[in-house]
């Protein structure tokens, strides 16, 4: 028999898919009689108490078990549907994510933290260190520049010789090219 389609006796709230799962809930009637009574109660209104008390456990138990039934059947049409756990669980994170930012602490915190990057873009600290910091970068980048442009033209008169001449490495260490490559370097490194 498919577990999917397995009928559940409501009859029976004893005999049940989630036993493993209700060691809380009592399912005797005798269960219920063993607590104390409860004083200002007549005998008569405690023992209707009482078995109302049974009857909403039981009803509890053939709940729960048709609960388990109904997510096993819709666990089997998503399976049969192709709709997997991780794209419910992406679901559910994109619905969530949204909650978060429509939310009013979020938007709150959003507002204020505007408002911060206002005040510090505006203060003359700020924008003194982006000024250098601009400086610097455009600096460096016409140095790097200048740097890649002798490289290349260096490279590039290399090239012109033949390789004879420069088949070895003492004799290319003592020519002017690389010298004036090798200053360049240490002043950048400088």
């Amino acid at each position: 028999m498919d577990s999917a389609s397995q009928d559940i006796n409501l009859n029976s709230p004893n005999k049940g898919v989630l036993s493993d799962f209700m060691t809380d809930v009592p399912v005797g009637p005798g269960v219920a009689s063993r607590a104390q009574a409860v004083e200002g109660l007549t005998e008569v209104e405690e023992e209707e108490l009482r078995a109302e008390l049974a009857k909403v456990e039981e009803e509890i138990i053939t709940l729960r078990q048709v609960l388990a039934a109904k997510e096993r059947h819709c666990g089997e049409l998503k399976r049969r549907l192709g709709l997997s756990t991780l794209g419910e669980l992406k679901q559910n994170l994109s619905r969530s994510w949204h909650d978060v930012q429509v939310s009013t602490a979020y938007v709150k915190t959003s507002e204020k933290l505007g408002e911060w990057n206002e005040k510090v873009t505006q203060s003359d600290l700020y924008k003194k260190t982006q000024e250098t910091l601009s400086q610097a970068g455009q600096k460096t980048s016409a140095a790097l520049s200048t740097m890649g442009s002798a490289i290349s033209r260096k490279l590039g008169d290399m090239s012109s010789y033949s390789i004879r001449h420069s088949i070895s490495m003492p004799a290319m260490r003592n020519s002017a090219t690389f010298k004036s490559f090798e200053d360049r370097v240490g002043t950048i490194k400088d």
